[in-house]
């Protein structure tokens, strides 16, 4: 009996232990595995406000909140149009891919939250501000020229600062109303930025994050040494004019470009990410410690696979989310996790005109898929997903088609195409940059489901599309989607729903679910 209970209490011991374990847990690098590039992130007391760059979609600069710093939602977005230009608005055969607003700047001062972005498309710098990130409005400021990679910077004697540029990084003072730039202030702040990493360089130093600590500023760089990888650079002064030093802060895997965040219990980290292949760019954290007033980056220079932090959920649904299309009254038409392809048309997409269906009309006749309006996506994430949906095509016009796409330059798609008075099963393979039929098949009913599975694994990068003709039994159409990323669209895969007119708009489509899943289903 004595044997028994000491064993009892040993295994509960055990169980305890383990228990304690599975709730505390580790952190895992990435923090998380889908295309969240050039982060900028702040504290505001226990919560953590993180922006990102969204590029062409809208609405744009999305704002996500964690209470740990490793699991994220989507709260909010800094603007819901960025600027009526046939760029954005995919008039007149223009479009923006891989421009519109790129790396934000997020910051907190005297309770009013700012986020500063900038566009090529517009050549304008914007800055945005609120007091409520999570549920306000945002008051808009632009002005001109457009600022690259800039960093705002609210300083203690009340001056608000601008550092922006690629290798020879320039300083100014902003007008206390951020209208602009105080005139006669602009100056070279570094003339090469870029000299800690090397002189044989690819990527001059960019992406400018500016932090004070102790009395000391901190200014984070990226750079791209020839041959080498992407590094953190790091300069340090005393005074925000200078003048700095600089060293290398991390080559480690390509992981850069960010800047530092501390917890309450005075724990520091870097926030950083990867180029991650078609994935996108990926956010990583790496332990910071401080050493003769440095931010020494990693374990022996390296970042880490885990972290002492909260164990990472899944990326569902605080960043991506499967979609009834099922509203309650109060709720907004369409949840966060969504963007748009460039600025929508808001006259030709419902919710509520069929209930529990998205639907999407053709509203004009379109020549080519990526200069279509009105293409709902979501991020891909890994390290591999799934996303289905359920499509009623009755009331599509000959020449529409309409159906389920992974979006990128090299894009893939299944859907149905309406042509010649029949309708057709059709999948698309454009990895080759000119689009090719795979496979095309006659279709009698009306409704079908469409899914596509992405592999992200040890970038493997391969996708394939399937249909089904009741949503249970599964088949292969077509073949597989190489899927790269590419520089002219300057983001990772998207999930994306679409219907387009080639011959006379009217037609339209209607979306009854999208379910996305973290895992590959075995058919």
């Amino acid at each position: 009996m004595k044997t028994n209970s000491c064993l009892m209490i040993v295994f509960c011991a055990f169980f305890f232990i383990i228990s304690i374990s599975a709730q505390t847990g580790a952190a895992n690098n990435p923090i998380i595995f889908a295309d969240v590039p050039d982060m900028s992130i702040i504290r505001v007391g226990n919560v953590y406000y993180m922006s990102s760059t969204t590029m062409h979609f809208s609405p744009g600069v999305p704002i996500m909140k964690s209470e740990d710093l490793v699991n994220w939602k989507i709260v909010n977005y800094a603007y819901d149009v960025l600027d009526n230009v046939d760029e954005m608005d995919l008039n007149n055969g223009k479009f923006t891919y891989g421009r519109g607003s790129w790396a934000s700047c997020l910051r907190y001062h005297n309770g009013i939250f700012y986020l500063s972005t900038f566009a090529q498309t517009t050549g304008k710098t914007y800055i945005y501000q609120t007091n409520d990130i999570e549920k306000g409005a945002w008051k808009k400021i632009s002005f001109k020229p457009s600022y690259h990679d800039h960093t705002i910077f609210f300083d203690d004697d009340g001056k608000i600062y601008m550092i922006w540029g690629a290798g020879k990084l320039m300083i100014t003072e902003l007008k206390d109303d951020l209208s602009g730039i105080k005139e006669g202030t602009e100056k070279v702040l570094i003339e090469n930025a870029t000299a800690p990493s090397g002189s044989n360089i690819m990527l001059p130093a960019e992406g400018s994050q500016l932090f004070k600590i102790k009395g000391k500023y901190y200014l984070f760089n990226i750079s791209w040494p020839r041959g080498g990888m992407r590094t953190v650079i790091i300069h340090r002064a005393d005074k925000i004019n200078g003048p700095y030093e600089g060293i290398v802060g991390l080559q480690d895997q390509g992981i850069a470009q960010g800047g530092l965040i501390d917890t309450p219990e005075g724990n520091w980290f870097a926030y950083l990410f990867q180029d991650h292949g078609s994935v996108g760019r990926i956010p990583y954290l790496v332990p910071v410690k401080w050493e003769n007033e440095w931010p020494v980056i990693g374990i022996d220079g390296k970042a880490p696979v885990q972290l002492n932090l909260p164990k990472n959920k899944s990326l569902i649904p605080g960043i991506v989310a499967s979609d009834s299309f099922e509203r309650k009254p109060g709720e907004p038409a369409l949840p966060l996790v969504w963007q748009w392809n460039h600025n929508p048309d808001n006259k030709y997409w419902s919710i509520s005109q069929r209930k529990g269906y998205l639907r999407l009309t053709t509203g004009r006749v379109d020549t080519l898929f990526l200069t279509a309006k009105n293409t709902l996506t979501q991020r891909t994430i890994g390290p591999e997903c799934s996303g289905a949906t359920s499509i009623d095509v009755s009331n599509m016009k000959e020449g529409d088609f309409a159906g389920l796409c992974l979006l990128q330059k090299k894009y893939g798609i299944i859907g149905i195409k309406f042509e010649n008075g029949s309708k057709s099963l059709v999948m698309i393979n454009a990895e080759s940059d000119k689009p090719k039929i795979i496979e095309s098949f006659p279709i009698l009913q009306n409704n079908m489901y469409l899914k596509a599975e992405c592999d992200f694994k040890e970038r493997v990068d391969l996708a394939k599309f399937y249909f089904s003709y009741d949503g249970k039994i599964w088949k292969q159409i077509g073949n597989e989607l190489h899927m790269q990323y590419t520089l002219p669209h300057f983001v990772g895969y998207r999930f994306g729903l679409f219907n387009y007119a080639t011959k006379t708009p009217g037609g339209y489509a209607d979306f009854d679910f999208f379910d996305v899943t973290d895992s590959i289903k075995e058919k």
